[in-house]
């Protein structure tokens, strides 16, 4: 294993281990790597963003795209402190990067009181046994904005 790999992990454990100690939000840190440079890092921010979505993953994902000015991080690495939720993983694949490097996994977390088993089970419920109640609704008109897309010639696809 690369040396950098290593650095880079440390950081990520390094951001986890400053926010688990303070008020910063949960005890999880992500960096985003490009060409052997951190480009962005960030620690969880949930409780003080009042944001539920504001884990490392994903804040580390928005501050890469801010400062590189795109959405796609193809070329990129994220190094995070422990395995991926759902919501981070699903956000890693949106941004497209080439790979994910983590040290804890979900076991751990679980065991320290963050547990995402709940939300790997919903996915395989059926949608009428899930803890979220989902309904569709308006089938026949959720289909226009789609269908504008496809007919829209400045779109930008991603």
């Amino acid at each position: 294993m690369k040396e950098n790999k290593l650095k880079f992990m440390q950081e990520a454990i390094t951001l986890a281990s400053n926010n688990a100690s303070s008020l910063g939000g949960g005890p999880f840190g992500a960096v985003v790597v490009k060409d052997g440079e951190i480009i962005s890092s960030s620690g969880n921010t949930v409780t003080p963003d009042n944001d539920p979505t504001a884990h490392a993953e994903v804040n580390a994902i928005r501050m890469a795209c801010k400062k590189l000015k795109t959405f796609d991080l193809s070329g990129c690495t994220l190094y995070t402190s422990c395995e991926p939720c759902p919501m981070c993983l699903s956000a890693a694949y949106w941004a497209k990067l080439d790979k994910i490097y983590y040290a804890a996994d979900r076991h751990d977390a679980a065991n320290a009181g963050f547990s995402d088993a709940f939300i790997y089970d919903q996915f395989d419920l059926p949608l009428e046994e899930r803890t979220l109640p989902i309904e569709r609704i308006l089938k026949e008109k959720g289909f226009d904005p789609f269908n504008l897309w496809v007919e829209n010639e400045n779109k930008q696809p991603y």
